[in-house]
């Protein structure tokens, strides 16, 4: 009879031949020794490294002082893209791919939509593959990949899913649970189809970072308007001598909106308003903006970035284009029907009464009694010409805002048009209760 101690010997040995003829097994030649697992994150890894030519770093100078380092992807093969944010006080750019060490100079700027963050860059002595861009919207939960630099023979792909797509900060992006550093900031974030869905980035919203990608319809958009290139100074806030010259010889503008024109001219005494206003014309940035601020007796305004992409219920006006101009206060302009200025924020959270970047008013208002222009004055401690009051009692204005926010043109032609959109219906905010756009602005040279 075996004792029990016996079965537990046997048991054992049993198990140890079976380990040793699993481990002989896998020696043999011909036979696999890797998991299923393992051959997809192989066949995806092979899949995804023909990629990493197409991704540079760059990094951008101001007269040979460095300024910043990012990601940016090909999109043609002599283009990059990639955040205008962090070249708006660029004078050169360098690039590096993820495959080299050697730099590539870009030789500037084709096309720039400020509203989405995306500039298109030119680049030198390089041409790659562009990165495919995905047409269309992505749908909610397609599994999202990006790449960064190989490591030690290895592709690290970082993996995670669209969480949603909807208005951010003003225009649309894509929510999603990829993690980025600032340094892959720019980088492009694929789906399965090994095409991009946009380009990464990341913010602080309610106090925690969450990850986006700038949708690549944006991208094809920005692509279908480029031009020559032209200098990166260009993007600056402040335009160079020469560009400013020839600003100040421009005869008008031409805003062309749902219910008609409006002709404007703007004034050499605000040169860096005038500046700031052509070259924001120039790049495209007020097409299919909303008119979305109507007072009666007051003005209609428009120019807000966020409003190009506003749902119905959506509160608009708040944003930019990422930057504000310094107040410049000529005492000759006054706001008599006509004029055009730029809104700020209140005095409380702007003591400097520096303007927004790009928004701006016509002003339609009404006329006014000598007692009411008195009251006024007693109010802001602002003292009336003879002139103003003449205006202000036969053709009228919005003179409660004298002396505190910039002038910088004025309407001669289409103020019909203007007095119009005053008339439409509002909603508490003084939104139109329909929408009407700024379809364009021309420039008549």
């Amino acid at each position: 009879m075996i004792s029990w101690k016996s079965y537990q010997w046997l048991f054992i040995l049993i198990i140890l031949i079976g380990f040793g003829c699993s481990n002989s097994e896998k020696g043999k030649p011909g036979s696999s020794t890797k998991t299923k697992k393992e051959e997809t994150q192989e066949e995806n890894t092979k899949s995804y490294i023909g990629f990493i030519p197409s991704i540079v770093k760059f990094e951008s100078f101001d007269q040979g002082r460095f300024l910043e380092t990012e990601t940016a992807f090909f999109v043609e093969k002599d283009m990059v893209v990639c955040r205008l944010s962090k070249l708006r006080e660029a004078t050169g750019i360098l690039i590096t791919p993820l495959d080299e060490n050697k730099k590539y100079k870009v030789s500037g700027y084709v096309a720039v939509d400020r509203i989405n963050d995306l500039v298109l860059l030119k680049v030198e002595g390089i041409e790659r593959e562009p990165i495919q861009l995905f047409r269309g919207i992505a749908p909610i939960s397609a599994k999202t990949i990006y790449l960064t630099k190989p490591r030690s023979n290895t592709l690290p792909l970082h993996k995670g899913k669209v969480l949603s797509y909807a208005n951010f900060n003003g225009t649309k992006r894509y929510k999603i649970s990829n993690k980025f550093l600032s340094k892959t900031f720019g980088t492009p974030v694929f789906v399965s189809t090994q095409k991009a869905i946009g380009l990464a980035f990341s913010e602080v919203v309610d106090y925690e970072a969450q990850y986006f990608a700038i949708p690549s319809h944006f991208i094809i958009d920005l692509l279908a308007k480029k031009g020559e290139p032209q200098k990166l100074e260009n993007l600056k806030t402040s335009a160079n001598k020469a560009l400013s010259e020839a600003n100040s010889k421009i005869k008008g503008l031409l805003i062309k909106t749902d219910v008609g024109d409006i002709k404007i001219r703007l004034f050499n005494e605000t040169p860096v308003y005038r500046d700031n206003f052509i070259r924001l014309v120039r790049e495209g940035y007020y097409d299919s903006l909303l008119v979305h601020r109507i007072i009666k007796d007051f003005c209609v305004q428009s120019g807000a970035a966020d409003t190009r992409y506003a749902g119905p219920d959506d509160i608009v006006g708040w944003k930019g284009p990422g930057y504000s101009l310094p107040a410049h206060i000529v005492p000759k302009f006054f706001h008599k029907r006509g004029m055009i200025g730029s809104p700020r924020k209140p005095d409380r959270q702007n003591s400097k009464r520096r303007s927004d970047g790009s928004q701006f008013y016509i002003v339609t208002g009404r006329t006014y009694s000598d007692a009411e222009l008195d009251e006024i004055e007693a109010e802001n401690s602002y003292k009336f010409s003879s002139r103003q009051r003449q205006v202000y009692k036969t053709v009228g204005g919005a003179p409660h805002i004298d002396g505190t926010y910039t002038i910088f043109g004025e309407v001669i032609q289409g103020m019909a048009v203007a007095d119009q959109l005053a008339r439409v219906p509002v909603n508490s905010d003084f939104r139109p209760q329909k929408d009407i756009r700024v379809q364009k602005i021309l420039i008549l040279e």
